[in-house]
C-alpha cells in the first residue's frame, strides 16, 4: 500500500469547510476524495493536516491518502489538475513513508489573517480580506500580540468547550504588517484550537480600534474566560498559510 502526500491550495468561498459532510460536494475533502476514488477505482479517504471552517482558504494545506494504484506522482498530479474544480489545486504530489500522517506529524502551522482597513471595502478582495472601516493602530495591535506569544492556556481564545482536551498551545510569533490598505497578521504556532485564530484576530482588531486595552491580554489569558476576549473575526480574512513537518 502506497502513502501519497498532497499539497493543496483552495479558495474556500463556496465550500462548507474542509471536513467531509453528508453532502460531500460542498466540502474540500469530499471533492478531493471523489476525484481520487474515480482515479484509482478505490474508495479513498484522505487525512488532512487540520480542518478549515466554511469560507476559509488555504495557501498550503497538506493531506495524505493510501492507495494500491501504481500511477506515477506526475500522473496523479496531472489527473487532479484536470478533474478538480478550478478553485481547488493540488500543487505537489509525493510518495512518502507509510507511517507519515499529515495531522499527527505536523510540527507547526501558520495562519494569515488579512484585513482591508479603509472606509470602503475592496470589491475584488472582499472574499479574501475582512473589511474594517475604522482606522486601526497597528502599534497597539503589536503590543497586544506580544502577550499572546509563548506557551499559554488559550481557553479565553477558543470556542471549544471540552473540559478533557488541553487548551495549552505555544505561539512562536505573531507578525503584523501594513501595506497601503491591507493589514496582514501572521500567526505561527505548534497548533491552534477551534476558532482560536479568528478570536485572536478579533481581539487584536478591538485593540487596534481602541475598544480594548493591549495590557488587558495577560489577565484575559489568566482568567480562562471566553467572554473576556474580543469577538470572533469573520472567516473571510483567514488563510491556512503553511504546515510544517
Amino acid at each position: 500500500m502506497r502513502n501519497i502526500k498532497l499539497v493543496i491550495q483552495y479558495d474556500g468561498s463556496k465550500y462548507r469547510g474542509w471536513q467531509r459532510l453528508g453532502d460531500s460536494d460542498k466540502t474540500i475533502q469530499g471533492k478531493l476524495e471523489n476525484v481520487l476514488s474515480q482515479m484509482t477505482n478505490e474508495k479513498i479517504e484522505i487525512i488532512g493536516s487540520g480542518r478549515t471552517d466554511a469560507g476559509v482558504h488555504a495557501y498550503k494545506q497538506v493531506a495524505n491518502f493510501h492507495t494500491q494504484s501504481d500511477m506515477s506522482e506526475e500522473a496523479i498530479l496531472e489527473y487532479l489538475y484536470n478533474y478538480l474544480p478550478e478553485d481547488i489545486v493540488v500543487v505537489d504530489v509525493e510518495e512518502v513513508d507509510g507511517k507519515f500522517h499529515s495531522r499527527y506529524h505536523a510540527k507547526g502551522k501558520k495562519y494569515l489573517y488579512r484585513i482591508w482597513n479603509s472606509r470602503f471595502h475592496n470589491p475584488f478582495l472582499r472574499k479574501y480580506c475582512t473589511h474594517v472601516a475604522e482606522p486601526l493602530d497597528i502599534n497597539l495591535m503589536r503590543n497586544a500580540a506580544k502577550y499572546l506569544v509563548g506557551k499559554h492556556d488559550f481557553t479565553s481564545f477558543t470556542s471549544l468547550k471540552s473540559k478533557k482536551k488541553s487548551m495549552v498551545r505555544e505561539l512562536f510569533s505573531i507578525e503584523i504588517q501594513k501595506e497601503n490598505e491591507i493589514i496582514d497578521i501572521l500567526f505561527h504556532g505548534d497548533g491552534f484550537l477551534y476558532n482560536m485564530v479568528r478570536i485572536m484576530a478579533g481581539t487584536l482588531i478591538e485593540v487596534g480600534a481602541g475598544r480594548m486595552n493591549a495590557d488587558s491580554i495577560p489577565e484575559i489569558l489568566e482568567k480562562r474566560d471566553r467572554s473576556l476576549s474580543g469577538p470572533k473575526a469573520p472567516y473571510t480574512g483567514l488563510i491556512l498559510y503553511d504546515v510544517e513537518y
